[in-house]
């Protein structure tokens, strides 16, 4: 009967192992392929926003109101944006101490999350943009390494950049919906979340706007 016993635990046992070296194994080939889907697309939306010579019809706006200071909310134009094999994206954004760039697609839903970055919600031009990734490596996976200072840039899709320096990083329970989306909403212009490994939790990055 022992012997029965210790042959089923030991069963059960090297299943759960092969069990658990089979989602290692599967969410390492999951980051591979979503960090190689962004850098395609990161490539073309690089090529495309070079490829433009005119200002955009935002960029003029930009020069003629201060978007920040004078827009009423129902003004405010819409962020442009540039299709790429039936997916939009509103630019890209660069963490350089994180040696981080990747696209960023112009609504979330969860099979954008598989492809880069998504805009969770708000604008540039509100300063309340919130973006959401996957915690793979390729994504946001090392946001939770940012340090207070450290600087954040996201380029449009006209080539125009918004740079930002770190003020905080936090974590909330992944149930605090409200906090991750607005916490301190007028002491910060850009938010980057992504959850915990274990999916409990959400790393949440704060930033300011700097100069241009």
């Amino acid at each position: 009967m022992k012997k029965a016993v210790s042959i089923c635990c030991f069963a059960l046992g090297t299943a759960l192992l092969l069990a658990a070296l089979f989602l290692v194994l599967h969410n390492k080939a999951e980051d591979k392929k979503s960090g190689e889907q962004a850098g395609y697309a990161l490539d073309v939306l690089k090529r495309e926003i070079g490829a433009c010579t005119e200002p955009s019809e935002t960029m003029q706006l930009e020069e003629e109101y201060d978007l920040y200071a004078q827009y009423e909310a129902e003004t405010v134009p819409e962020m442009e944006t540039l299709g790429i094999d039936e997916t939009i994206y509103i630019g890209y954004i660069s963490i350089p101490v994180l040696d981080v760039e990747l696209p960023v697609l112009a609504e979330w839903s969860y099979p954008n999350l598989k492809l880069a970055p998504c805009r969770y919600m708000g604008s540039l031009y509100t300063d309340d943009l919130v973006i959401c990734a996957h915690n793979y490596t390729s994504h946001f996976g090392r946001i939770k390494e940012l340090h207070s200072g450290d600087e954040i840039v996201f380029t449009d899709v006209t080539g125009r950049q918004y740079p930002y320096a770190v003020i905080s990083i936090e974590q909330y329970p992944g149930t605090d919906v409200e906090h991750i989306k607005f916490g301190n909403a007028e002491e910060w212009d850009l938010t980057l979340f992504t959850c915990t490994l274990n999916g409990q939790s959400r790393v949440t990055v704060r930033a300011e706007r700097m100069e241009d």
